[in-house]
């Protein structure tokens, strides 16, 4: 193989790669998580960005799997979008993102005018009774600004997990404690001399 033809399919390897790096960063991202407290619950807010060379159109949405411990009721977005709740999906199709059929993912789907990236797309947010964080799926189906062609993308971010905290039963001061400690030997004490009244 000649140098040249050397140089051209190792330049012609890089542009795939290239490509399929840019690709996997198309579509919706999250770009930030906050968690905020919110009544004995917890906001979980993500602000969503729309990269160069996309566009958003009605029907277009993203998903937030595993989502731990849904309120129902407790979120909002920007105006044009809607929130479903499903356990499953919804995903693009030839995506397998991490989803686990028994914890609800959130899906916000578009009925707005189309935008065309880079734009921020505003915050959007749902309530959680937990707020410890984990890792997880992420996926989202927008359309390319150049053809028009559907265009799908996964990636991660931040989730609420782990269980709802339970309050352990009290448990008693040490000052408390010590009274129960010193009262004891006087209800002995007292039984003792009823016992010899009464005898």
């Amino acid at each position: 193989m000649s140098l040249t033809n050397w140089i051209k399919k190792a330049v012609a390897a890089v542009a795939v790669a290239a490509g399929m790096i840019n690709s996997a960063q198309a579509g919706l991202l999250p770009t930030n998580v906050t968690v905020t407290p919110q009544a004995g619950n917890f906001r979980w807010t993500y602000a969503i960005v729309l990269p160069t060379d996309m566009k958003l159109q009605s029907g277009n949405y993203f998903t937030i799997y595993d989502f731990a411990g849904y309120v129902p009721g407790g979120d909002s977005a920007p105006a044009g979008w809607a929130l479903t709740s499903s356990n499953t999906g919804s995903t693009p199709s030839q995506l397998l993102p991490n989803d686990d059929p028994t914890v609800p993912n959130l899906t916000w789907r578009y009925t707005g005018e189309t935008q065309f990236g880079q734009i921020g797309l505003g915050n959007f947010w749902a309530v959680s009774s937990l707020g410890q964080s984990a890792e997880d799926s992420f996926t989202a189906l927008t359309n390319r600004a150049s053809d028009g062609l559907a265009d799908s993308n996964v990636t991660t971010t931040s989730v609420p997990t782990g269980s709802t905290i339970v309050d352990p039963p009290g448990v008693p001061e040490p000052t408390t404690l010590a009274l129960a400690g010193l009262g004891l030997p006087l209800v002995g004490l007292v039984r003792r001399m009823r016992r010899k009244k009464n005898g």
